[in-house]
């Protein structure tokens, strides 16, 4: 049976930025019910009152805090990890491609901190160093066919618990935080504990002081939700 509550639910999150001003409590209950009274009825087949549609966003705004409290989990003390100065390849696939990444692996030298990030998918590699490699890797690749080439990137990493990859919304609730704040991400890359994250330079600081205001928002959810379980 269709509800109240499901219906005002599911037009909320068709729409992602109405959906973040719900979980920040910043969007007035009363003002979106009465927007989206119309839509429920409709959808309802009846007519709803406005009192219920207020209740289902105020429930639905608790669930989808309460929702990224139990899943965001950082590690103790987590922190946020920069580099500058990376420059970015996309190459298409080919054969001989793999055999000389094969060769850029032994190039670099990994315990001073240098970089070396290959993406593969279907039908295209990306390849993610430093800076002052730019013109080896570009001479390995001279005779592959290259669609993109970025230079002055800036990596942000953030460590997460081990069971990261195993619990879903992680990703997104990062990448929400980004796209709320009006920032690119140019590339996406990930371990088993770590999420990486590529901006053009224009974009890294305020990148950077979004991620970092988004640990210290789900450090402060955390211990509220831990005080009040115990009182």
């Amino acid at each position: 049976m269709v509800t109240v509550s499901a219906i005002a639910k599911k037009l909320v999150n068709e729409k992602p930025l109405l959906q973040e001003g719900l979980r920040q409590g910043i969007i007035s209950f009363a003002a979106l019910a009465e927007i989206i009274k119309p839509q429920v009825a409709q959808q309802l087949g009846k007519e709803a009152s406005l009192a219920a549609v207020i209740m289902a966003l105020r429930r639905h705004s608790e669930n989808l805090r309460a929702s990224d409290v139990k899943r965001i989990k950082f590690e103790p003390n987590a922190q946020l990890t920069l580099k500058t100065n990376l420059i970015y390849f996309s190459v298409k696939r080919s054969r001989e491609l793999f055999r000389k990444l094969e060769g850029l692996y032994k190039s670099f030298d990994y315990e001073t901190g240098d970089t070396f990030n290959v993406i593969h998918g279907n039908y295209e590699v990306s390849i993610i160093t430093n800076g002052k490699y730019e013109k080896k890797v570009a001479a390995m690749l001279a005779e592959e066919r290259i669609t993109t080439k970025e230079k002055n990137l800036v990596s942000i990493s953030l460590s997460l618990a081990k069971d990261f990859v195993y619990t879903p919304g992680i990703i997104f609730a990062v990448t929400r935080k980004l796209y709320w704040d009006n920032i690119n991400v140019f590339e996406l890359v990930t371990t088993a504990t770590e999420l990486t994250f590529i901006f053009q330079k224009k974009d890294s600081m305020r990148a950077y002081s979004s991620m970092q205001e988004l640990i210290e928002e789900k450090t402060e959810e955390k211990n509220a939700a831990a005080n009040h379980s115990e009182s």
